[in-house]
Formats: C-alpha cells, sequence, structure tokens
C-alpha cells in the first residue's frame, strides 16, 4: 500500500505502521462530521453522476475527510470570517503542513461500479473505525488537480472553488449542529 501512495501518486508517506500520508505537501485535509460530508456532497452534485466535483473524499468513524488543494488549511480561517461563519463553534477541522492523516486501503483495480456516494447504511460509515475512500485518488497526478482551491490561486477550471466547498460543508455542519441540539432538548422536555 505504501508504494501505491509513493509510487504511483507521487504523496510523501510517514514512517511506520499505521501507514499514514504527510498533509501539507500534495494536499489538505477539511475534517467534518459524516453527515455534514455526505450533505456536501449530495448538494454540489456527484461524480458519478457526472454533475460534480470528482475530488478524493474518504470516511474514518463518523468523520469525513475531503482532500483540498495544498493551503486550503491555511485558508480556512479567513474563508469562515469571510463567509460570516466565523463567530459560530462549527465542526469543521483543517489539517494542513505538518499534519498526516491515516492512509486509506489503496483501491483494488478493476473494482465493479463507478466511484461516487456509496448508500448511506443506519448512521454508519465507518469500517470499525479504519479510513477508507469514497473517492480515491486518480493516479498519474491529476488527483491534485481535481482538488478544491481557492479560484485566484490558479485552480484548474474544472476544480471546485474551495470558497463554495466552505460555505457548503459550513451550512452542513451548522444544520447538524442544530438539528442534534433540537433532539437533545426534545429529549431533556421528555426526561423531564
Amino acid at each position: 500500500m505504501r508504494w501505491w501512495y509513493e509510487t504511483v501518486l507521487g504523496w510523501p508517506t510517514a514512517p511506520g505502521t499505521p501507514l499514514r500520508l504527510r498533509v501539507g505537501v500534495r494536499f489538505d485535509v477539511l475534517d467534518v462530521p459524516a453527515a455534514a460530508g455526505h450533505a456536501t456532497l449530495g448538494r454540489l452534485g456527484t461524480a458519478s453522476q457526472g454533475t460534480g466535483p470528482g475530488f478524493p473524499v474518504a470516511v474514518r468513524g463518523g468523520r469525513m475527510l475531503l482532500l483540498v488543494a495544498a493551503g486550503g488549511a491555511d485558508e480556512l480561517p479567513g474563508l469562515l470570517e469571510w463567509l460570516e461563519w466565523g463567530s459560530l463553534a462549527l465542526d469543521l477541522r483543517a489539517t494542513g503542513a505538518g499534519g498526516l492523516m491515516d492512509a486509506p486501503p489503496a483501491p483494488v483495480p478493476g473494482a465493479a461500479g463507478p466511484v461516487g456516494l456509496p448508500p448511506r447504511t443506519r448512521g454508519h460509515d465507518d469500517s470499525q473505525g479504519a479510513a477508507v475512500w469514497l473517492r480515491p485518488p486518480e493516479p498519474g497526478g491529476e488527483a491534485e488537480a481535481s482538488l478544491p482551491t481557492l479560484s485566484a490561486l490558479g485552480g484548474a477550471g474544472t476544480a471546485l472553488d474551495l470558497a463554495r466547498l466552505v460555505h457548503t460543508l459550513a451550512t452542513q455542519c451548522h444544520r447538524l449542529r442544530l438539528s442534534r441540539r433540537r433532539v437533545g432538548t426534545e429529549c431533556a422536555a421528555r426526561v423531564g
């Protein structure tokens, strides 16, 4: 698996086990609750339908990891402020230069079906906590060209704009937070 990441994709890995990818060199990671990530990808369209972004996405436990252009993590606080989300506590994290990401298993060549959003299963988006690719990166260096970036930074014409992705993620994280708060209030009212 290390060979696939280092040789086929050209992504640096960290020594040791479990295999981890060095973040901030070829990509950064936005980390959100899986439910918010699924809602975001649904709103933006799916790559398997040819109507939306086709950048790499992984899930780990109840979290979704969206790969964005290197430097995107540094832009997150300013983008959230500019988009007027900066004053709210959102469950939206970014990992950039110096960070590590658990490496999902390399995709199996010739696996059946297009890569896209798999069916959601009764609240579980995990494989006992191990990271798995929802949309694996494409070999040959094209992965970076598909990563969301700020348009002003020269993103590829087909890449999703980072500001649009962050705004949609923030909206979905906030909706999830409000729905959890509402459920918590309803449960407390029933107990009281």
